[in-house]
């Protein structure tokens, strides 16, 4: 209570402060700023040389009975094939039964139509390893297949990766449903039901990441951490089969930079394309941003976000290009959201050629999101001398001067929505206006228009909404923001 407290108190007078110079500031004319994109054609890896060698895991012991655990096998052949200098490492016809192994630099790991990897059921599986869950460093179960301080990898094959994650879904629900909530802890339930990832890139440079059949994650499907130079192409997801998995992220790109995602296809129950830099104090004392980021050439299809930045926005995510997606029965298209204790800066991101359809809401911005798991708060019941070190982390004190985050230069270019329930909802604050924001060649039908409110210096070229209420975008606190040229209802 003692830290929530401290926490309202400092943000409410850092309002007040800004209240104060407001009338200052509203009146001064903002330079708009060009976005630059000259960086695209140098994100992903570059061309890896494999050695021409192949490693069978069966001839190692690998059994496909669907029952065997197969960890130490599959693992024997990667150690071999890496002492021997790298190769091919890969599977005969067959269905094969895994914990968590760890792939070395120079392999290609092939998995070929014809065979299926299937998680474990059993999180004992799983080895525990030094990570980064959902913004925080943590000690967690590592993921199913990962790539920990790597050079030059290749995962690539027809075949199929199944994370079974239902039962870690099961797992997550009872105990936030039964324990945590009840106990006021939702804002730490997800760190301590540990579910795998089903692949995990970090601390790593140059890989490709390209091809397999991923389903059923346990918690998110692909997360690229810490990491230079990937390139994740050609991935069909489908998470939402036998259940709808809380958190099952499709890709993550988090605290990376040059990273290249395209001809992705994502079934998910959360976002589906997510850029991440760390949550609150512990994300900040990383301090490492997404960078230079391309996202091409993709499908979204039920998730909680087409493209998503955050809510992790603490290192800053900056430099992004985002291009021909289609979205059919995803819930957000641009979805920007932080905290007021995460700070960090998103900004020139650049998105065009979209589609979608059956939207809830087109472009959904804000700075407060979702406050019951954003905000750490230690019941009175707990002694603060006796919780574990990661709720130590999450309830360090973020100073609003430096917990409140900065959205600006946007630019959304050649969009066309159907089926939207709300056009535009768009939340600044008055700590943190959103600014140069840029609509082009816009159009989007909707149950309703919208709102705008906090913002300034907004740039609008034909920009149609078709609302079937016959309402226009509200505008609160705004400052150069027009929609009066906006064609509605034509």
């Amino acid at each position: 209570m003692k830290h929530h407290l401290i926490f309202l108190f400092l943000l409410a007078v850092v309002t007040t402060s800004c209240k104060e110079n407001k009338s200052k500031k509203s009146n001064q004319p903002t330079e708009t700023k060009t976005l630059q994109t000259t960086w695209k054609d140098s994100v992903g890896s570059k061309p890896i040389t494999i050695p021409n060698q192949t490693f069978f895991v069966n001839d190692y012991g690998a059994v496909s009975d669907k029952n065997t655990i197969n960890t130490d096998a599959i693992q024997k052949t990667i150690d071999a094939c890496s002492d021997a200098g790298g190769g091919v490492v890969t599977f005969k016809p067959g269905t094969y039964l895994t914990g968590s192994i760890f792939i070395k630099s120079n392999i290609k790991f092939l998995v070929p139509e014809g065979v299926t990897i299937l998680g474990s059921e059993n999180i004992k599986d799983y080895k525990e390893i030094d990570t980064r869950i959902a913004g925080i460093e943590i000690k967690w179960p590592a993921a199913l297949i990962n790539v920990r301080n790597q050079n030059n990898v290749i995962i690539d094959g027809d075949g199929t990766v199944d994370g079974q994650g239902k039962v870690f879904w099961d797992y997550y629900w009872d105990l936030r449903r039964n324990d945590y909530e009840p106990r006021g802890l939702r804002w730490i339930v997800d760190y301590d039901a540990k579910r795998p990832r089903t692949f995990l890139i970090s601390k790593s440079e140059n890989v490709a990441f390209k091809n397999l059949n991923i389903q059923r994650a346990g918690f998110w499907t692909v997360q690229v951490l810490y990491s230079q130079f990937i390139t994740v192409d050609g991935l069909t997801i489908k998470n939402n089969i036998g259940g709808h998995g809380p958190s099952t992220d499709g890709i993550d790109i988090d605290s990376s930079r040059y990273i290249l995602v395209q001809n992705c296809d994502i079934d998910c129950n959360d976002d589906n394309f997510c850029l991440k830099a760390g949550r609150d104090w512990d994300g900040q004392r990383v301090n490492k941003p997404t960078e230079y980021v391309v996202i091409k050439d993709c499908i979204a299809r039920r998730g909680a976000g087409l493209f998503t930045l955050g809510s992790e926005t603490a290192g800053s995510i900056r430099h992004v290009y985002v291009s021909n997606i289609k979205g059919f029965g995803t819930k957000n298209g641009l979805n920007i959201k932080s905290a007021v204790n995460r700070g960090g800066t998103v900004e020139d991101i650049v998105m065009e050629n979209i589609k979608m359809d059956s939207v809830r809401t087109f472009m959904q911005v804000g700075m407060n999101w979702n406050p019951a798991y954003s905000y750490s708060k230690l019941p009175e019941a707990f002694n603060e001398n006796e919780i574990p070190e990661h709720w130590k982390k999450m309830l360090k004190i973020v100073t609003p001067e430096k917990g409140i985050p900065t959205f600006r230069n946007i630019s959304v270019n050649n969009v066309a929505i159907k089926g939207a329930q709300t056009a535009i909802n768009v939340n600044g604050l008055e700590a943190s206006v959103i600014k140069n924001v840029s609509l082009s060649n816009v159009s989007i039908e909707a149950e309703t228009a919208g709102q705008v409110s906090f913002s300034e210096d907004w740039t609008l070229n034909n920009v149609k909404i078709y609302a079937k209420d016959s309402t226009r975008v509200t505008l609160e606190h705004t400052n150069g923001v027009n929609f009066t040229e906006t064609v509605y209802n034509e």
